[in-house]
């Protein structure tokens, strides 16, 4: 038998984790340009990076959590749906089953064969799968997810805020972007060597949307700055 390897189990974290860290750095970076740009002191650009480092992560995992438990709760719900509806009238879910199966490509004879064998299993598992789209390795765990998101938030604005520190307000601005970009195409490539995705445009995508929020809050705190 020869192993392969599949992504699709990963991306309850992943998609959590890669989501935290892109805002940890684009949205901590974000706020300590425009802050800079402004012409504020060292310590009003820290404090700045700080509050957003803790309030990001917070917002992030509880964000996610909320949203993952949502997504939880409108498949329980189908769920339960299905299962009174296969206690109701199993034979015209049998029929239902096979026209998925149909549809994919069975002739009727084999595809009702396989529905009620499936069915004879495990009829709640195989509606689930195969009509509702739900199985157990894209089950959403919300735990997992917020704690994810807010540790890769932490993660990525660290850096940042290492920067507020040792860098001069006078290369604070292009400092703070040229390591945003670095940072953020190194992120984008392990995100994509890990889902199994194309590394150079998943590195570009997220590169160009950090630009556009960086230049935003740098124009933003410009001209605040010039009105002061």
């Amino acid at each position: 038998m020869q192993n392969e390897n599949h992504y699709i189990h990963r991306n309850n974290w992943l998609r959590a984790a890669v989501l935290g860290a892109n805002d940890g750095i684009i949205s901590t970076t974000s706020l300590v340009i425009g802050v800079a740009a402004a012409g504020s002191s060292r310590q009003v650009i820290l404090l700045a990076a700080l509050a957003s480092l803790v309030a990001g992560a917070g917002s992030m995992a509880a964000g996610e959590y909320v949203s993952v438990c949502s997504q939880t709760d409108l498949e329980k719900a189908d769920l339960e749906r299905e299962k009174n509806e296969l206690e109701a009238t199993p034979k015209e879910e049998l029929e239902e089953l096979a026209d998925i199966y149909v549809k994919r490509g069975l002739d009727k004879q084999l595809a009702r064969q396989v529905a009620t064998q499936l069915m004879t299993h495990n009829a709640l598992d195989a509606h689930a799968k195969d009509e509702l789209g739900i199985n157990e390795m894209t089950t959403p765990r919300p735990l997992q997810a917020a704690m994810a998101s807010a540790a890769s938030f932490l993660i990525g604005g660290l850096l940042p805020l290492l920067f507020t520190i040792i860098i001069s307000i006078e290369k604070m601005v292009v400092s703070q972007y040229l390591s945003a970009i670095v940072s953020l195409a190194i992120l984008g490539g392990i995100a994509a060597k890990i889902g199994g995705s194309n590394i150079k445009k998943s590195a570009m995508r997220i590169c160009f949307w950090g630009t556009v929020a960086m230049l935003s809050s740098a124009l933003v705190g410009s001209i605040f700055g010039m009105n002061s």
